[in-house]
């Protein structure tokens, strides 16, 4: 009787290891698709327009607006520094609005037009604003230059639009390209040499053109 109930028991046991495996080889497809669709990053494709040139690029919906400037464009000038949007070194123009390209994805920007620092000038051929950091020496290690340049074109554009700052904000007059409203407007892009004596110089020179 016992070597009966062994058997059977056995039996018992094989019988529920096959349905075991039957149950999970016939779910292994399903789970490995599923894993795969899961895995899968979107990769929708958007067009901006980068520096008067149309560009169409299939990227991962989690590119920020800096890696696709980076890594797919190849357009270096745009530094990544902190990567959290409080250093400024990466700073670009959409349509005309100065912001971090490491706190924006680069899908939301279909349609847009967007500046880099190589869109404003070249060597031969500089923007006002290149030629007068040069000139005052609004920069020593340069890293964070492009991102200064940037924001300080789209600052002179704010002001001559009249958007307040809180250095205008009390003001009923249009703000004006003083010392004190371009430091204040200035003060998200972060320069470690600590070069702001020169790069106010440099930006009130521009501004001084312009009136």
């Amino acid at each position: 009787m016992q070597e009966s109930s062994e058997i059977e028991i056995s039996r018992r046991d094989l019988m529920i290891g096959a349905a075991a495996a039957a149950v999970t080889a016939a779910a292994a497809p399903t789970a490995n698709a599923q894993a795969t669709t899961v895995g899968a990053p979107a990769m929708p494709k958007v067009s901006f327009t980068i520096n008067g040139e149309v560009r169409s690029l299939a990227l991962d919906t989690r590119t920020t607006l800096l890696d696709a400037l980076r890594e797919h464009l190849h357009l270096a000038g745009t530094k990544k520094g902190c990567d959290h949007g409080q250093c400024g070194a990466c700073t670009v123009i959409v349509n005309g609005q100065r912001i971090n390209s490491c706190l924006t994805l680069a899908v939301m920007h279909e349609g847009d037009s967007i500046t880099t620092i190589e869109g404003l000038g070249t060597p031969r051929d500089m923007h006002p604003m290149q030629a007068a950091f040069v000139k005052h020496d609004g920069f020593q290690c340069g890293y964070c230059t492009p991102g200064q340049v940037c924001s300080a074109v789209a600052v002179l554009h704010e002001i001559e639009a009249g958007v307040p700052s809180h250095a205008s904000a009390d003001l009923i007059e249009r703000p004006q390209a003083t010392a004190a409203e371009i430091r204040e407007r200035m003060s998200g892009n972060i320069c470690r040499c600590g070069a702001y004596s020169n790069i106010i110089d440099a930006i009130t020179e521009v501004a001084g053109r312009k009136a």
